[in-house]
């Protein structure tokens, strides 16, 4: 007689002997690189049992397990090829009325990746859950799509681990098999690390990798009592640009705009900020050293070749010993001087400094 289908489901699941196990590192670490990748409060490697989701690793929750009846995972693993997106839980009805929406944790927005074994048996998702609505790149689909992939390479090298072990004439594969798989696994968390820290479209550097390096500035900066400058640049009439000529060509004058922008020293940093707003942080910089590198950016973007000359404004923000609180006040001051850039007549340079003498 042939087996239904969610037995043979949860045969699958009981093979791998992983229920009410204890936290184990190599999930917890997959967990975190989940959360970090969506920017989500919530994180969770769940499994679906009988009456139950259990969760093996969890980031941003208390609770170890909830009722199958209200498990946003068991409707994920109903479709193992295709992740779950559920970008606002209150307008979707198969969720509004359930108590993990209308009560805590307040599920607005989740994303589930099954959980598939080699023989196409769904165990539960790799998910990421946030209160607000909200929906995520293509770039950090995929990214989670890879970590649920690994999920289930853990839980083979595991289930592995067990029987061979029942074995001694094969240890000598299941040692060399399992650490190969190992560093295979630390060597895709590591280029997904990277993938997150690098802007997919220009290659420079991700609004992350911004944040943590002006972080990590501000504290070199500090500790030495040295300068540091922060320059912010938004290319003028790009939305004009866009409109006339299209996204796509959009997107490849984004792309020459960050190669022009390369111009700067080795230790500098760029980032693309947002849209057509970048950012570079200038470290043993000064605020006359910023004006030169700013206008040697906007030379550099000026010879660009277009229908229309481009132009960049720029606003600076300088850190000097007793001048800036941290690096929110730092980013706030070089943000407020391109705003006056722009408001100004664009294809112009402000430093913070001269708002501050006008005032």
């Amino acid at each position: 007689m042939m087996q239904d289908p969610e037995s043979a489901r949860l045969d699958a699941l009981y093979r791998y002997q992983i229920i009410d196990t204890p936290e184990e590192q190599a999930y917890d670490d997959i967990t975190k690189i989940a959360a970090y990748i969506a920017g989500t409060p919530i994180a969770l490697i769940s499994l679906v049992d009988r009456h139950r989701q259990w969760f093996k690793s969890k980031i941003g929750v208390s609770v170890s397990e909830s009722p199958i009846e209200t498990s946003f995972c068991a409707h994920a693993i109903k479709n193992p090829g295709t992740p779950m997106i559920v970008t606002d839980a209150q307008k979707d009805s198969r969720f509004s009325k359930n108590p993990l929406v209308t009560g805590d944790p307040k599920i607005r927005f989740y994303f589930g990746a099954p959980l598939v074994t080699p023989d196409n048996q769904a165990l539960g998702t790799l998910c990421v859950i946030d209160r607000i609505p909200r929906d995520l790149t293509e770039k950090q689909l995929d990214a989670l799509a890879a970590l649920s992939r690994q999920v289930v390479t853990v839980l083979e090298l595991r289930r592995r681990s067990a029987n061979l072990l029942h074995a001694s004439s094969e240890r000598e594969e299941f040692v060399t098999d399992i650490q190969a798989n190992q560093i295979a696994l630390e060597n895709t968390n590591e280029k997904l690390k990277e993938e997150v820290m690098t802007d997919p479209l220009t290659g420079a550097g991700s609004r992350a990798a911004f944040e943590k390096r002006l972080n990590e500035e501000f504290v070199r900066a500090n500790g030495n009592k040295t300068h540091f400058s922060l320059l912010m640049l938004d290319i003028d009439e790009y939305k004009k640009f866009n409109d006339t000529y299209g996204h796509p060509a959009g997107d490849e004058l984004l792309k020459q705009v960050v190669k022009s922008l390369g111009c700067i020293r080795p230790t500098d940093f760029l980032a693309r900020f947002g849209g057509d707003e970048f950012a570079v942080i200038l470290p043993e910089t000064d605020a006359n050293a910023a004006g030169m590198t700013a206008a040697r950016l906007r030379s550099a973007v000026s010879a660009i070749p277009a229908d229309n000359r481009l132009t960049i404004s720029v606003g600076a923000a300088t850190f000097g010993p007793g001048s800036i609180d941290g690096p929110k006040t730092l980013l706030d001051a070089a943000d407020k001087a391109l705003y006056a850039a722009k408001n100004t007549g664009r294809n112009r340079f402000i430093h913070a400094n001269d708002l501050k003498k006008a005032a």
